[in-house]
């Protein structure tokens, strides 16, 4: 199955604003790197999830199925194999876009403003287009700004959700229940992710079939 076809969605956005905002509410927790606060909260996490409405629920229940069955131990480590190691399963949205290069800096400056003018304070210890922190914001503080944000990095969020598939990682489920939050990717987002499966970002060659099954390092910070 080519990506193309992978990227096919024709439903309609499932749910109402709520739900869609409890689903990047829970997918910014599950997606974090695994705490014992996480582990704490998955039952409360799993009801939530329950409430929501299909393609949202199923993928978010299978990820948090995934944390509940595995020591806090091997969740770190399995997911430090995943999203710092492989650099196709990069968390961090700009990346898709401008590799590491002088753009990425710029894209990152201009998420941070997007925060500031919201009056939204993210966290210190991360880069402000870290996936988790986008929709943190897009959960609680800004829904239509926040999305906006997930749409102008789409194509690295399919890119991701897809690599993730490939991988057959339990974490997949979390990413596609954010893409359905969003509308169906259109056309030009599915030759951008097309081409960037293909070429990756810039200075970087990441693609989705192409790309080595390990890379050495965490991506640049």
């Amino acid at each position: 199955m080519n990506v193309l076809t992978r990227l096919a969605r024709k439903e309609q956005v499932p749910g109402t604003a709520r739900d869609r905002a409890l689903a990047r509410r829970i997918a910014a927790l599950v997606l974090d790197h695994p705490d014992e606060r996480l582990l704490a909260d998955l039952p409360v996490l799993r009801r939530a999830a329950s409430e929501l409405p299909e393609p949202l629920r199923e993928g978010l229940l299978e990820t948090i199925v995934h944390l509940e069955g595995s020591p806090l131990p091997v969740l770190a480590e399995d997911y430090v194999e995943i999203f710092d190691i492989q650099r196709r399963c990069c968390l961090y949205l700009t990346y898709y876009a401008h590799g590491e290069t002088r753009n990425r800096g710029a894209a990152l400056l201009s998420f941070a403003s997007t925060y500031r003018t919201a009056g939204f304070l993210p966290p210190t210890d991360e880069l402000s287009d870290h996936l988790c922190v986008v929709l943190e914001f897009a959960a609680t503080v800004d829904p239509a700004t926040g999305e906006r944000l997930l749409l102008r990095y789409r194509a690295g969020l399919e890119l991701l959700r897809l690599a993730l598939l490939e991988e057959e990682s339990p974490y997949a489920g979390a990413v596609a229940a954010v893409s359905a939050t969003l509308p169906p990717p259109t056309d030009r987002v599915a030759r951008s992710v097309v081409k960037l499966a293909a070429e990756g970002p810039p200075g970087e060659q990441v693609g989705l079939a192409p790309f080595a099954p390990q890379d050495t390092g965490r991506v640049p910070q």
